[in-house]
């Protein structure tokens, strides 16, 4: 645990650009019903030094304008009622009219005993106040501080587009002393940590303040949407970009996938900027052989998702959290109107009895579903291996491109062989045969666009990252100027019409009057 808890104006003076804050607090209501109540709310404001268990206002966060709302644990244990909750939702309103990303840091015990279900109840109306507030496509980040509990956690503390948490933060829905009390043992150790839940899924990272600080102002820059000029392009990128490279086998491209110095989607991020990991499912699930982040790509800013080649080998294979986790990319994509790439570079999804439980198969097909309506521009990148299901799944979107060496299969080509003629010798028989290289996907419009590589990416893992961020921010900015309305039409249209011939009427088409 952290030794000594952050108190609301030291948070604000560590978050905040130096005297920048500006208050939006009026008087809290009089709810106090009883005259032990009263007192105990005026003595609550001495030790504390505020008039309520939360702050609100605005400020500047490295010169950028946010709304912050702060809680006060010194203030009845930072414990939430009727007259908090007002404060809570009309600082969230006020920042959704001024059109202002919000920063949330709750400190709590959960909700205020002595005014009972009432208090207990205020949650909603917090809960509806920042649903609406991303609903109009502003940022809303959470920091969780030592303690955070019960309904505040369970509320507007899990909410966030993107949380992270305080050093050694006691975090979770019952208190452990509340639950030794009710079960007459005391909670497993542990458990209740921001640590912990991390590491589980549920929060983005572990951080101090002044760390928070420069991610919140990272995330910040690629949320507000405005693109910065990129510096002049390199001439070799771009000359680069316009040949088409040399044109490989289909089983040379499935050998040169598998290099393990291959680059992979790390690799690209680091030609990026204003990079922020993100982490797990925010449900409690975590896929390391995946990767969740916020970029810019030459300025462009955007979501990221995709296959992580170093995480992954036989033994440690994409699970249904992963795919849970692209579907948490599109919902944070939607809500803050940002492109999403997607990077397909996997052996295939597991197969295992945990996978088939937890619901592998429907993840993939909600998967495909989301992308298919998303409202935002999509990429996809076939940068390696694109075997099965969990390669399917992060495919559909407005423009597909490839690697010279990337590939796209049901199966990987030895499973293919298996099935055709009971053994693996046959699988770069296969691998022509099923047209799974990315000149084939390119011919049969699969793939909009190849990348590259001279000839092999594992030989110049700089200068192919370098043309594929380029490609990248080239299809983004090509995107940008078409509306929703006509992405969406030309991207059903797109998957409407493959593998269907040019002059195929199609099953059930009725024929032109006259034709025979």
């Amino acid at each position: 645990m952290t030794s000594s808890r952050i108190g609301s104006r030291q948070l604000l003076e560590a978050l905040l650009d130096p005297g920048s804050f500006v208050s939006w607090d009026c008087a809290p209501l009089d709810v106090a019903r009883t005259g032990d109540y009263r007192s105990a709310l005026a003595r609550a404001s001495a030790a504390a030094g505020t008039d309520e268990s939360v702050l609100t206002g605005e400020g500047l966060l490295r010169g950028r304008r946010i709304a912050v709302i702060a809680c006060e644990f010194g203030f009845l244990a930072g414990s939430v009622g009727v007259a908090a909750a007002e404060r809570i939702v009309t600082a969230v309103e006020h920042a959704t009219q001024l059109g202002l990303p919000l920063v949330a840091s709750p400190t709590s015990g959960g909700t205020r005993m002595q005014e009972g279900t009432l208090a207990f109840v205020q949650m909603v109306k917090i809960a509806g106040a920042v649903a609406a507030h991303k609903s109009a496509g502003h940022p809303y980040i959470v920091y969780l501080r030592n303690p955070t509990m019960g309904g505040v956690f369970a509320s507007w503390g899990s909410l966030g587009h993107i949380t992270f948490a305080e050093p050694g933060a006691l975090i979770g829905f019952l208190g452990p002393r509340v639950y030794e009390a009710l079960y007459g043992h005391p909670f497993p150790d542990g458990v209740q940590t921001a640590e912990n839940l991390y590491r589980n899924g549920v929060i983005d990272g572990v951080v101090e303040v002044p760390v928070f600080r420069r991610i919140a102002h990272r995330a910040l820059s690629v949320f507000s949407g405005s693109v910065r000029t990129p510096g002049a392009p390199d001439p070799r990128t771009e000359l680069a970009l316009r040949k088409t490279g040399p044109v490989a086998g289909a089983w040379e491209s499935v050998l040169a996938s598998r290099r393990p110095d291959r680059p992979g989607l790390r690799e690209l991020l680091r030609r990026t900027t204003q990079r922020v990991p993100l982490s797990g499912t925010g449900q409690g699930e975590a896929d390391r052989t995946v990767v969740l982040a916020l970029a810019r790509f030459h300025g462009r800013p955007c979501v990221v998702f995709g296959h992580d080649r170093a995480h992954q080998d036989p033994e440690h294979t994409m699970g249904p959290a992963a795919l849970r986790e692209a579907r948490r990319s599109m919902q944070l994509a939607a809500e803050l109107r940002l492109p999403l790439v997607l990077v397909i570079d996997t052996i295939g999804a597991a197969l295992s009895k945990e996978a088939e439980e937890r619901g592998l198969a429907p993840e993939i097909a909600r998967c495909l579903a989301d992308l298919v309506t998303l409202d935002t521009p999509t990429v996809s990148v076939l940068l390696g291996q694109g075997t099965g299901g969990g390669a399917l799944a992060l495919l559909p979107a407005d423009r597909v491109l490839a690697a010279t060496h990337g590939w796209l299969a049901p199966l990987p080509p030895e499973g293919a062989s298996a099935i055709v003629h009971r053994d693996t010798g046959h699988a770069p028989e296969l691998a022509a045969a099923q047209r799974i290289r990315s000149a084939d996907l390119l011919a049969d419009g699969i793939v909009d666009r190849i990348v590259p590589e001279y000839p092999d990416a594992a030989d110049e893992p700089v200068e192919f990252a370098c043309r594929a961020v380029a490609a990248i921010a080239a299809e983004l900015e090509g995107l940008s100027a078409q509306s929703p309305a006509e992405r969406q039409v030309a991207r059903q249209r797109r998957y409407r019409r493959l593998g269907v011939p040019p002059r195929s009427g199609g099953i059930g088409r009725p024929r032109e009057p006259g034709t025979g």
